[in-house]
């Protein structure tokens, strides 16, 4: 209920700080993104008993498959927007987190999921057509509760020890499921370092060679220069 309250007292970023925040990150793409709010005075604890910070954040609904928030994920922010808040911990999550995600877009029978909010819209500036799911963690993607109907889910990787393990992990249920299961491999960190770093052209031209050939055609590419 307080994940709820927080998200719902919240507006929209298109002319926020978090809007400022994710263009810093190279993420442009900003239409329909309802699961995404920001809120200027989100209250900010360093530790219990430590005193009560305000600072800006953008926050994101995390929701069950039916859509009921179950959660908030909150990103304190600097107070100008150009990066995340000098605090120890700039991003916490409230609620309940276990199996339910961020989610972009109305999956059918075609996803895609990866564990971090910043990587997932990464990847929604390249295909913007793709419904996509952002689990918050490695533990919490392994757990993903997947879309009845699904067909295929792509699992965005971080390219790092757990990324590969959480990968695998999710992979050996979307298969004993009946569900199709592919990678999508960045070639930097993350899906969010290769957009920041790499040449467009090229990203595009990486991930189309990543989809199964029935989906190119299907998903649309995002214009790149």
């Amino acid at each position: 209920d307080a994940a709820r309250r927080l998200f719902h007292a919240g507006v929209p970023i298109v002319g926020t700080l978090a809007e400022r925040y994710l263009l810093t990150r190279y993420i442009s793409d900003l239409r329909a993104l309802p699961a995404l709010r920001f809120h200027p005075r989100c209250f900010y604890r360093e530790r219990p008993g430590a005193p009560r910070e305000t600072w800006p954040a953008m926050l994101a609904a995390v929701t069950s498959l039916d859509g009921t928030i179950t959660g908030v994920h909150r990103t304190w922010l600097a107070r100008d927007g150009s990066a995340k808040a000098p605090l120890t911990t700039p991003r916490r999550s409230m609620g309940q987190l276990m199996g339910h995600g961020v989610r972009f877009g109305d999956v059918t029978d075609v996803m895609a999921a990866g564990e971090g909010i910043e990587t997932m819209l990464a990847l929604r500036c390249l295909l913007p057509t793709m419904p996509m799911v952002a689990a918050l963690s490695a533990a919490h993607l392994a757990a993903l509760v997947l879309e009845p109907g699904l067909r295929r889910i792509y699992i965005a990787r971080d390219n790092d020890e757990a990324g590969h393990q959480t990968s695998s992990t999710l992979a050996a249920r979307a298969i004993a499921a009946g569900i199709d299961a592919l990678p999508l491999t960045p070639r930097l960190g993350d899906f969010n370092d290769d957009l920041r770093l790499l040449d467009r052209v090229d990203l595009a031209g990486a991930l189309r060679g990543q989809l199964a050939p029935e989906d190119i055609g299907r998903l649309a590419f995002a214009s790149v220069p």
